[in-house]
């Protein structure tokens, strides 16, 4: 098996780095073309690392963001409508079973509400914040 091609390179150090690398290539199976090597890479894999956090960072930083703004407004609509739900039955009483033309009512009237919800969501209407031409009210 054939070792991959090298390139002979000739650098100049300091004198103090030269000798912490002369002391790190006295080690075992060391030597300095591996610790320079080593090093080399390292430092380009960092260098390529921020290059992509520079890159991405800003980026992922705003969309993270938006992930928990959306997390918090989904949080506050479900305890809204947990509250408003606890709320209605608290107040409401239940109808009585022979009672039909109020239970007809009830489901003309629940019907109209997912019309609304339907014709606000195709649309891109909203019907709070945002929409004062009245159409949001049922």
């Amino acid at each position: 098996m054939t070792s991959p091609a090298k390139s002979r390179h000739q650098l100049y150090l300091d004198a103090d780095l030269t000798e912490k690398l002369a002391a790190l290539a006295t080690k075992p199976g060391a030597s300095k073309s591996a610790i320079l090597a080593d090093a080399v890479a390292a430092w380009l894999t960092r260098r390529g690392a921020q290059e992509l956090d520079d890159r991405f960072g800003l980026r992922l930083n705003r969309i993270s963001a938006q992930l928990n703004r959306i997390e918090r407004d989904q949080q506050v609509l479900l305890e809204s409508l947990a509250l408003f739900v606890r709320y209605q039955l608290t107040v409401t009483a239940p109808l009585p079973e022979p009672d039909q033309a109020a239970r007809a009512v009830g489901r003309d009237r629940f019907q109209a509400f997912i019309d609304q919800v339907g014709r606000q969501i195709a649309g891109g209407g909203r019907t709070l914040g945002g929409n004062t031409d009245g159409e949001g009210t049922p």
